[in-house]
């Protein structure tokens, strides 16, 4: 990690900033698969998973004996943690429902506005050098509370054509069982523009690689919603003399072994943390089984040291980022100081695991410095909001003469004309 010392403004963009991801250049390939899939359907999503995930697929829907045989594979003590997950996060999500008012904006003029859930969502969950199961809770839950009609996910299968047990297993606690054994941009070109097997959906949710975050920005050009665009998974720790330097050191390598692109952040306020700190990483860094992409994410990765707290908050808020732990004394009070993160965890027992499985908030994030412009996956993202008004007589007497005014003054007679129609009505 290259290290910081008291840095000058100069050296702030060199801090905050991410590793280069080029997208443009797999435009080629993607636009190949994207539009192969959307002309011949099933038959190009078949070719392109033995192409790229290397298996001949019978059926590429998963049978009822699958989900079968994937609860018998897992343990009960591993299918309880599974459980109490889903139960926090589908209890977080569902108390994030909101009760709309409906406003009289002027006498006669009622407007309110009513949450509708999306009726067709896609479901992108990895599957690839880590089966995240953990995904399919934090994505179908809140689609599931808010009522999405037609669930379908996406994972890609292993030589055998089979999904990961506990990944059908989590989709069927959650309540979902369109499932099929796809994965890559060919997924992403299944759900968006549908086949004769996967329907099609309005809007796409997941992480995934760098060909499914450039195969999600490609669909959503063309008719198709996604969640969020995104970059490579990120940490900031900010931490002061109190903190652990254990818990500093495991928390930065827990997102570093996500992959060779992802990027930690630590700012401190310690000199005597950051050695303490460098040394645990080296320590535990070798007990890692990933621990190749740790090491190399940890080559795109910083730490910097600071004056106080305040200048810390200050640089954490222009990094913007995924994952924001403020392991300090005073973690409560610095919380209010949060202007750009994702998901914030406070106090050094809040570690980002929890929040990744099991606390109860969404671990599908804004990455890349998208935090100053997106919230996380929650219960709205998976709504619309409609507006609706209503007008009395009263309501043309109230606001009738502005709208004729306005429209006058816009040069748009048949709007003015549709409301002189019903003045002179009354």
């Amino acid at each position: 990690m290259k290290l910081f010392r008291y840095p000058s403004d100069d050296e702030l963009d060199a801090i905050v900033s991410r590793p280069e991801v080029d997208l443009s250049a797999l435009s080629s390939v993607v636009n190949e698969v994207l539009q192969r899939v959307k002309s011949e359907g099933d038959a190009a999503v078949r070719a392109y998973e033995e192409r790229f995930d290397h298996v001949v697929l019978s059926d590429i829907q998963v049978r009822e004996e699958e989900f079968a045989e994937a609860d018998a594979a897992l343990s009960q003590e591993l299918k309880a943690a599974i459980a109490q997950a889903y139960s926090n996060i589908s209890r977080f999500h569902a108390a994030q429902r909101q009760e709309l008012p409906r406003v009289e904006t002027s006498p006669g003029v009622s407007c309110w506005q009513t949450a509708v859930p999306i009726e067709h969502v896609g479901l992108y969950v990895p599957g690839g050098t880590a089966p995240l199961f953990s995904t399919v809770l934090m994505l179908a839950t809140p689609a599931r509370l808010a009522g999405c009609r037609n669930i379908v996910l996406c994972s890609p299968p292993n030589a055998e054509g089979r999904i990961h047990p506990a990944i059908l297993y989590a989709a069927r606690l959650a309540g979902v069982t369109n499932i099929f054994k796809i994965g890559g941009i060919q997924a992403i070109g299944a759900m968006a523009y549908g086949t004769e097997t996967i329907p099609k959906v309005s809007k796409i949710f997941g992480p995934g690689n760098r060909f499914v975050m450039a195969a999600k920005q490609a669909v959503s050009l063309d008719g198709t919603a996604i969640d969020m665009p995104a970059g490579p998974s990120e940490v900031c720790v900010v931490a002061d003399e109190h903190a652990n330097a254990a818990f500093v050191a495991a928390d930065l390598l827990s997102q570093a072994e996500h992959g060779s692109d992802s990027q930690v952040l630590l700012i401190t306020t310690s000199e005597a943390l950051l050695q303490q700190v460098q040394e645990e990483i080296g320590k535990q860094l070798k007990a890692l089984p990933r621990c190749a992409f740790a090491s190399d994410a940890l080559d795109n990765s910083r730490m910097v040291l600071v004056h106080h707290t305040t200048e810390a908050m200050r640089l954490a808020n222009r990094y913007a980022p995924e994952h924001l732990i403020l392991q300090t004394i005073d973690c409560m009070d610095l919380a209010s100081q949060v202007v750009n993160a994702g998901s914030v965890f406070l106090g050094k027992y809040a570690c980002e695991s929890a929040g990744d499985y099991a606390s109860g908030t969404n671990h599908t994030l804004p990455t890349h410095g998208y935090a100053t412009a997106y919230s996380g996956v929650n219960l709205d993202s998976f709504m619309r909001k409609i507006t609706f008004q209503h007008l009395t007589p009263e309501g043309i007497r109230s606001i009738g003469r502005t709208v004729e005014l306005m429209a006058e003054a816009e040069e748009l007679q048949a709007h003015k004309h549709a409301m002189t129609l019903r003045i002179e009505s009354l």
